[in-house]
């Protein structure tokens, strides 16, 4: 089962304790493992490939019992991937304003080619960051320094 799944020997036995496989056991004690018992281990590897917690996923498994036309199991799976969807599209959002506040700092220092003593002044009215610059000021006024 170690081998055709990738996982440590451990980590299998790890998910028998946690109830999410039922190895049967030989007369002398060995485990014994199903085609079904290795279709449950490759969908608990990608479950958990998508971030489900192995308590999320035995919830899952457990419906097995109670379900027989797989119903309740789909709806609990639709129900778990929209909210995993939900929660990784605010982290893709999150991560693109953290991109973009990290593509300004670099445009406003490659700018800075005379030295890096003032903000770049004049350089600001035509920058396309100006709307989020703290450093921007409009035509007249003295632009701040990194000294003040």
């Amino acid at each position: 089962m170690s081998r055709k799944s990738s996982l440590s020997e451990r980590t299998i036995r790890y998910y028998e304790e946690q109830g999410l496989l039922k190895a049967s056991r030989s007369d002398g004690g060995q485990r014994w493992y199903t085609d079904e018992d290795l279709v449950y281990l490759k969908r608990i590897i990608e479950l958990k490939g998508l971030g489900f917690s192995l308590q999320e996923i035995r919830r899952i498994f457990e419906l097995k019992e109670s379900d027989q036309s797989g119903n309740l199991r789909r709806e609990a799976l639709l129900s778990e991937y929209r909210k995993k969807l939900s929660e990784d599209r605010a982290k893709m959002q999150t991560l693109q304003a953290h991109i973009d506040e990290l593509e300004w700092h670099v445009h406003q220092l490659e700018k800075a080619e005379d030295g890096f003593t003032e903000c770049p002044g004049a350089l600001c009215a035509s920058c396309e960051y100006r709307s989020r610059c703290v450093f921007f000021r409009s035509e007249g006024e003295e632009p701040i320094s990194d000294h003040q």
